[in-house]
C-alpha cells in the first residue's frame, strides 16, 4: 500500500523472502511497478503512481540514500572478506624479513653518476646528492 488515508493505492502481489543481511528494506523490481502501474526516476529519488484523487508522490533524501549506499557497501565489503581472507591466508606463506640484519639490498648505490652538494653552510655534513647528468625533458 502506497499513500495516505486520503489518496492511496494498495494491490495484493506474491513475492519472496530471502534471509541475508541487506541495506534495503525491500526491492521492488519491474512487476511490482507494473502492478501499481508507477513510474520511479532514481535521479531525484520519486515514485509516482496514480491514485483515485490524484498522482501519489514517494520520496525519499539523498542523505538517506547515500547512507544506505554506504551501510551496503560497508556490507558487501564484510561478506567479501569474510569469504575471501581465510582462503586467501591458506594460500599465502607468510615472509617476515629479519630487519636487524644488514642486507646489500638495504644499502644505498646510485644508479648514475652523482656528486655531494651542500645545502648548509655553517654544517658541511648536511649533503645532498644529485645526479651530473641530467636528461633533455
Amino acid at each position: 500500500m502506497f499513500g495516505n488515508r486520503a489518496n492511496f493505492c494498495s494491490e495484493v502481489f506474491t513475492f519472496d523472502v530471502v534471509d541475508f543481511l541487506w541495506s534495503y528494506h525491500a526491492i521492488l523490481g519491474r512487476p511490482c511497478y507494473a502492478k501499481f502501474m508507477a513510474i520511479h526516476n532514481y535521479t531525484y529519488l520519486k515514485l509516482k503512481m496514480l491514485g483515485p484523487s490524484g498522482v501519489i508522490t514517494m520520496s525519499s533524501a539523498f542523505s538517506h540514500a547515500f547512507t544506505c549506499n554506504r551501510e551496503h557497501f560497508e556490507l558487501a565489503t564484510a561478506v567479501v572478506n569474510s569469504s575471501e581472507l581465510p582462503r586467501l591466508g591458506e594460500s599465502l606463506i607468510p615472509i617476515v624479513p629479519d630487519c636487524n640484519k644488514p642486507t646489500s639490498s638495504m644499502a644505498f648505490h646510485p644508479l648514475e653518476e652523482t656528486t655531494a652538494v651542500g645545502i648548509d653552510l655553517a654544517d658541511p655534513a648536511k649533503t645532498v646528492r644529485i645526479r651530473t647528468q641530467l636528461p633533455a625533458k
